[in-house]
């Protein structure tokens, strides 16, 4: 082999060990894991594989809502603005909309583990079952079986009595919601819920009306434009 043909030799495996390079990263980015959201470097707020979200991923904005599944004041926001918001924004494909769970008191954990049992198209109307439901398992409501609650809905849902025991005990997924409890409380110190965060910076907490959460929302669409 001459020299010069040594030298095209290195040139294309330089070339092609790059194109690898490349190439390995846009597939860990697309994993979701620590990657930050669509609206750029750093933009205050992190996705994760495990999120529960709806709506068009590669959208500027970025919703999250902290909620908890036996908070009133989330069943309240899902019964009275989550439609509509959803409706006119996440099924546009204008905003990405995640669902976080921000543990109250220990049966939201219990409660969120029954609905990550179930198939991936199921969670969000699990946790709307869950919030238009809150009298039959919430103790806010004099509930004193609360296990007995949540078993019901379960069956509701489509699982046995011995699967939801067997989601509720799943010790994987405690680590998993404390992780994202503690990440809440140090990125945005969040101590209620409804909590929402646009684009890493918290709008409001609450029951949000339609008209306050398009208002921040339209706003942060036309910055993106």
């Amino acid at each position: 082999m001459t020299k010069k043909q040594l030298l095209i030799l290195l040139a294309a495996f330089v070339l092609i060990a790059g194109g690898l390079g490349v190439w390995l990263a846009m597939g860990d980015s697309s994993t979701g894991a620590g990657v930050t959201g669509a609206s750029g470097a750093n933009p205050g707020y992190v996705l994760l594989p495990t999120d529960k979200a709806l709506g068009n991923p590669k959208s500027k904005v970025v919703l999250i809502e902290y909620g908890a599944p036996s908070c009133p004041v989330c069943a309240a926001f899902n019964a009275n603005t989550f439609d509509q918001f959803k409706k006119a924004y996440v099924d546009t494909g204008k905003v990405y909309y995640i669902f976080r769970v921000f543990n109250l008191r220990p049966d939201d954990a219990a409660a969120e583990k029954i609905a990550r049992c179930l198939p991936e198209d199921k969670y969000f109307s699990f946790i709307d079952l869950l919030f238009r439901n809150q009298p039959l398992w919430d103790v806010e409501f004099g509930v004193t079986d609360v296990h007995g609650g949540l078993v019901r809905l379960g069956r509701m849902a489509g699982l046995s009595a011995d699967q939801v025991d067997k989601c509720i005990e799943n010790k994987a997924e405690d680590s998993r919601i404390n992780k994202v409890q503690t990440e809440a409380e140090s990125r945005y110190s969040i101590n209620s819920t409804p909590t929402f965060i646009l684009n890493g910076n918290t709008i409001g907490t609450g029951a949000l009306s339609f008209e306050q959460l398009s208002q921040s929302l339209d706003a942060e669409l036309a910055k993106k434009q």
